[in-house]
């Protein structure tokens, strides 16, 4: 039954996506059920999603500050409203997608890996390009937004129990965990070792 309704699904999709303009937006996307945004996703080819996914960024960059807030609020909401069990089931989710990803990334040759290393420099060398032909006007503000999400995570962190913050150390990555410095990465990417 599953199976036909996936099938289904995708049929529907197939169709009626096309001809429809359907899930052009980010919140378009966020409105279907998991397994039809999956579906959805499936049917495209890799310059289709890449060419969806700049449009997204594009979209979220023209967004205005408080349509950024009420977005993050809305996931927020969202999260709240779904259970702990609901919850693990998708942080196990998370790590079951860590752990292919781990698995292809072990399973690629030395080129391939060569060329995901380029793609990724290549991405790097665009963000600081970007930065770079920014006016020292919009490098504060960006400077400003950063730390005022920094502090805003401090107040947070400060506001929580022990045990509060004991649990979100249980959840934080390993590399994330402890005292600032210990066990936590340098800019070049080594941890610093604890004395």
């Amino acid at each position: 039954m599953q199976k036909l309704r996936l099938v289904l699904s995708a049929l529907v999709l197939t169709f009626i996506l096309p001809a429809s303009g359907f899930a052009q937006s980010v919140s378009d996307l966020e409105n279907l059920s998991p397994e039809d945004r999956r579906t959805y996703l499936d049917s495209m080819s890799q310059e289709e999603r890449e060419a969806m996914r700049e449009k997204w960024r594009a979209e979220r960059a023209a967004m205005s500050d408080e349509e950024r807030a009420a977005m993050k609020q809305e996931r927020r909401e969202k999260w709240d409203a779904i259970s702990e069990e609901e919850r693990d089931a998708m942080r196990a989710k998370r790590q079951e997608g860590k752990a292919k990803r781990r698995e292809k990334w072990d399973s690629m040759s030395e080129e391939e890996r060569d060329a995901m290393r380029a793609k990724r420099q290549e991405g790097k060398a665009k963000r600081r390009e970007k930065w770079e032909s920014m006016s020292e006007e919009e490098r504060n503000a960006v400077r400003a937004k950063r730390q005022e999400s920094k502090a805003k995570r401090r107040e947070k962190w400060e506001s929580m129990s022990e045990e509060e913050r004991a649990a979100a150390r249980e959840k934080m990555p390993k590399h994330k965990r402890g005292p600032k410095g210990e066990n936590r990465p340098t800019k070049e990417g080594a941890a610093i070792a604890p004395e």
